[in-house]
């Protein structure tokens, strides 16, 4: 897919640094275990906001002769380019690689270029995880070829402020209640977004091709079905979200702004919309974005603990070691750390994004830390309520193509009315025959 919070003792980390490294003690590497007088460099490649730089650090002092070169891909579109292509060429694959669940689909189909991490003790840790993200990294041959970090359980975003001016409530109970609370639908998303536009005379939400990817990712089977086979062409029940979706943007709902850049995060300060579909990885990115345009936590955004049609899962990466890496023990063991319980609460601390450990997801629930960028709204424990009833929906290898290229520019036609849903949805049908079905 185009792109995706500490409590832990001294001790109690320590003790978990050890533990992983007994637990990666078998399988082979190329040399010695790395020390002051070994030491090895572990390159790392990862997207987005990952929150990583302290972890890195802290990995560093605890683990001398390691040292962790690190690289950042602007978006996971960009990080499957990125990763593919060094695959293809046999050379520049990192040590340890980000993977997006968007298109972890395509990586299954080449699972075997990558270590299976249960010659490393993934087995004696894989009780650390919620069961279906354990599962997600597992290959159909039982090669576990990635730790989990985050999901993306999804609530709503919403600018406080902006609601006050139309009249709407602010806070952030009355707001899941509005939006239909436990029953929250997206006809009543919709129905409440034409009340704001009435109001303001301002769209309601960013852009239209996240609503889309969120809508697809609700249903029992998306772009695929269970079985793998393609799942578009004749879909009533995908048909009729798009015509929804599309009579919501000719209601002026959407502020078609460009995805991944809302003005340099300007859309977010100067009222151009005022919601928009939030897994957890994407507070990151807004407060991120709000930051690079010059704004502080008193821009009025906050996050309310319900989503259009129930739970939903957005994203969410894996940490995998390439079979071409060099060092794949310390590779392997990096990799186990950094996707531990205790390290997945200060990564969602750095990235404001969801752990996938259960025990990471049972501390952030229960702290209840205010997040001062979203008017100190408990994100963790709402995240945690998000996740409830979510498993992620079976992605086949072009998932994040369908998504992106196959739905991405007839939406964009829609959004500028160069085309009504039912021309719209022929040209995403004709790009799926160019795309993937005849590629």
């Amino acid at each position: 897919m185009k792109k995706f919070r500490y409590s832990a003792s001294v001790v109690a980390g320590a003790a978990a640094v050890a533990l992983l490294a007994a637990g990666c003690s078998s399988g082979s590497n190329s040399g010695e275990a790395a020390s002051e007088d070994n030491p090895v460099e572990l390159t790392v490649t990862t997207f987005g906001t990952f929150g990583y730089d302290d972890l890195y650090a802290e990995y560093e002092d605890a683990n001398p002769g390691i040292t962790i070169k690190a690289t950042n891909i602007d978006t996971g579109g960009n990080a499957r380019t990125d990763l593919f292509t060094k695959l293809a060429a046999g050379s520049g694959v990192s040590d340890v690689v980000a993977i997006e669940e968007g298109w972890l689909g395509a990586i299954m189909e080449v699972s075997d270029k990558f270590v299976d991490l249960n010659e490393y003790g993934a087995e004696d840790i894989k009780d650390n995880w919620v069961e279906w993200k354990y599962n997600q990294g597992t290959d159909p041959s039982g090669r576990v070829i990635g730790y989990g970090t985050d999901i993306g359980p999804q609530g709503i975003c919403y600018n406080g402020k902006l609601f006050e001016a139309a009249g709407l409530p602010s806070d952030r109970e009355a707001v899941a209640e509005l939006l239909g609370g436990e029953d929250a639908s997206w006809e009543k998303y919709f129905e409440v977004g034409n009340q704001y536009k009435d109001a303001s005379g301002k769209p309601w939400f960013d852009q239209a091709g996240f609503v889309w990817n969120s809508m697809v990712n609700q249903m029992d089977e998306g772009y695929y079905t269970k079985d793998g086979e393609l799942n578009v062409d004749g879909n009533e029940a995908m048909i009729s979200r798009f015509e929804q979706l599309s009579t919501a943007i000719g209601d002026g709902l959407s502020s078609n702004q460009k995805e991944w850049d809302w003005a340099n995060g300007k859309a977010f300060l100067d009222g151009s919309f005022a919601t928009m579909v939030c897994p957890g990885w994407m507070l990151g990115t807004i407060q991120g974005k709000v930051e690079s345009a010059g704004g502080g936590m008193d821009s009025g955004w906050d996050f309310a603990d319900v989503f259009p049609g129930g739970a939903s899962n957005w994203g969410g990466a894996f940490l995998s070691v390439p079979e071409s890496s060099e060092h794949k023990e310390e590779a392997a063991k990096l990799a186990a750390w950094l996707t531990h319980p205790d390290q997945q609460i200060k990564q969602s601390e750095a990235a404001n994004n969801f752990p996938s450990t259960i025990a990471a997801q049972e501390t952030l629930a229960e702290e209840a830390a205010p997040n001062e960028w979203f008017n100190d709204a408990p994100t963790g424990a709402i995240l945690a309520e998000r996740a409830k009833g979510v498993e992620a929906q079976f992605k086949g290898p072009d998932d994040s193509v369908i998504q992106e290229n196959v739905f991405g520019p007839p939406i964009d036609l829609v959004e500028t009315g160069q085309a009504d849903a039912d021309q719209a949805w022929a040209k995403a049908l004709e790009l799926l025959n160019d795309l993937v079905i005849n590629n």
